[in-house]
C-alpha cells in the first residue's frame, strides 16, 4: 500500500474536531500543502481555523528529509502554538506516525506531541494528534484529510 499523503506533492483539506481538557469539541478546518525538492526534502504547511469559535488560527510549517526507500525521517516544525519543534516520523504500511518535542520549553512545561495519519484510500486519511505537557494530554485533534484534485 503506497501512501499519497506526504509521499507525494499535493493539496489537502482538513475538517474535524479539536478538544482540550475539560472542554467541549470545537470544529476545526484547514488546508495543507505538501511540496518536495529534488534533494529529498519535503515542506508541509498547514493552517487550521476554528470557524465556530474565537480561537486563534494555528499555523504549522514542517521541513524534513526522507531518502528514497527509507521508512524513517526527522523534521523540524515551526508552529504558532508551540514554537520551535523537532521530531521524527515513521512510514508504516497503513499509517504515518510522528512524535515531537518542543525545543523552547523549560523543565516545568516539557511539552511534546504525536500525530498518526492513517490511510483510508489514496484521497482520504484520518488524522489523530495530541499535545502533552509532561505526561498529561492537554489537547487532541481528530480530523479527516481529503486530497484536492
Amino acid at each position: 500500500m503506497a501512501h499519497t499523503f506526504l509521499m507525494e506533492e499535493g493539496r489537502w483539506l482538513l475538517h474535524g474536531n479539536w478538544l482540550e481538557r475539560d472542554g467541549l469539541p470545537v470544529a476545526v478546518k484547514g488546508k495543507t500543502l505538501v511540496a518536495w525538492s529534488q534533494e529529498n526534502w519535503f515542506t508541509w504547511v498547514t493552517k487550521l481555523v476554528f470557524p465556530d469559535s474565537d480561537r486563534q488560527e494555528i499555523a504549522f510549517q514542517y521541513r524534513g528529509r526522507l531518502d528514497a526507500g527509507e521508512r524513517q525521517y526527522t523534521f523540524v516544525l515551526q508552529q504558532s502554538l508551540l514554537g520551535r519543534v523537532e521530531g521524527e516520523g515513521w512510514i508504516a504500511p497503513g499509517s504515518i506516525v510522528q512524535r515531537y518535542l518542543v525545543l523552547s520549553d523549560d523543565d516545568r512545561q516539557r511539552r511534546s506531541g504525536f500525530e498518526t495519519i492513517s490511510r483510508i484510500d489514496d484521497n482520504t486519511y484520518h488524522l489523530s494528534s495530541g499535545i502533552l505537557t509532561g505526561h498529561a494530554l492537554v489537547s487532541i485533534m481528530e480530523a479527516v484529510l481529503q486530497r484536492q484534485t
